[in-house]
């Protein structure tokens, strides 16, 4: 029988490596220190590159489609711009360390606010929600309890597609962020939700995910293609009835830059429209998405199939 070409859903694929490897990298990082595990970083990441076929050529399409989207020839894909991204991609993961060691600072980030989002993170009423991205640094969520200083964050993602990570992410102990596992939300759990919220505790889920097993998508344009996202973050702020920010850290010129804008107030949709509004606000956050990989093209951090008829794409070198 000829070999299937349709795509493995993202959460389907194993996450490569090992939680006794990622250990001890993050041990040596902490005793040797940064600039002497980089060089060990750079040749796991080389490795992955090339034993990563499909995974360099999501990465050459996504480059692809972003030159194609915003007329910058530049930013056409070739053998050494994919590397880049990869190399972009340990460069986060040393980061991501340092943010677990307690090395990322206030006085190392800058803020792109212009909404006053964190004003209200600081003024102590109910909380909201921050529909994250894997574009740059996903552990911007630790960095948001940094600035928050001492917000609660409650953190719904899908656990199993980073075992690792989150295993050594739980190990580190910071009780102000509460891991939650997206398949798990249910009544119950939505009712507990909406008592955080009420305490003041804030909610982070990813909008450009679609999830594993027969959640609501919506298919909309993105950088210049069709592609699927998740409804689930917005059809929560519905059911919760709360103002919406979008937030994504970029790291610009050695430094991380968190861009927060006010998104929506999904106080004020009416129910009856909910299936026309949330496919606006769907493309609205693909199209402020594709500005921001403008901002940091090989910060595009989701190695996987993510526009629709796009898997037969050759891996040209």
């Amino acid at each position: 029988m000829p070999e299937s070409t349709a795509p493995l859903h993202w959460a389907a694929r194993k996450e490569r490596g090992s939680f006794i490897g990622i250990k001890l990298t993050a041990i040596a990082v902490r005793v040797l220190g940064r600039r002497t595990v980089a060089p060990v970083i750079r040749l796991i990441v080389l490795y992955f590159f090339c034993t990563g076929r499909d995974a360099r050529r999501h990465v050459r399409e996504y480059q692809r489609r972003l030159a194609s989207w915003s007329g910058r020839a530049d930013l056409f894909p070739r053998t050494r711009s994919v590397f880049a991204q990869y190399l972009a991609f340990g460069e986060c993961m040393l980061d991501r360390f340092d943010v677990w060691r307690g090395k990322l600072r206030l006085s190392s980030i800058d803020m792109d606010d212009p909404d006053g989002v964190r004003n209200a993170l600081l003024s102590g009423g109910r909380g909201q929600l921050l529909v994250c991205t894997h574009l740059g640094n996903l552990d911007v969520c630790r960095a948001m309890a940094e600035v928050g200083e001492g917000v609660a964050l409650n953190v719904l993602m899908h656990l199993p597609d980073a075992a690792h990570f989150n295993r050594l992410l739980g190990e580190s102990g910071d009780r102000r962020l509460r891991l939650m596992h997206v398949g798990d939300l249910d009544t119950s759990t939505m009712l507990d939700l909406s008592q955080r919220l009420d305490r003041g505790e804030w909610i982070a889920i990813a909008g450009d995910r679609v999830p594993e097993h027969g959640g609501r998508t919506v298919d909309t344009d993105f950088l210049g293609a069709s592609a699927s996202f998740p409804q689930g973050p917005w059809l929560m702020a519905a059911m919760l009835r709360c103002p919406v920010n979008v937030v994504c850290c970029l790291k610009l010129a050695g430094r991380y830059r968190i861009h927060l804008r006010r998104f929506d107030d999904a106080a004020g949709w009416e129910r009856g429209r909910r299936d026309a509004i949330v496919p606006a606000i769907v493309a609205r956050y693909a199209a402020w998405l594709g500005e921001r990989c403008l901002d940091a093209p090989l910060q595009w951090f989701n190695f996987h199939a993510y526009w629709h008829g796009t898997n037969g794409a050759s891996d040209a070198r």
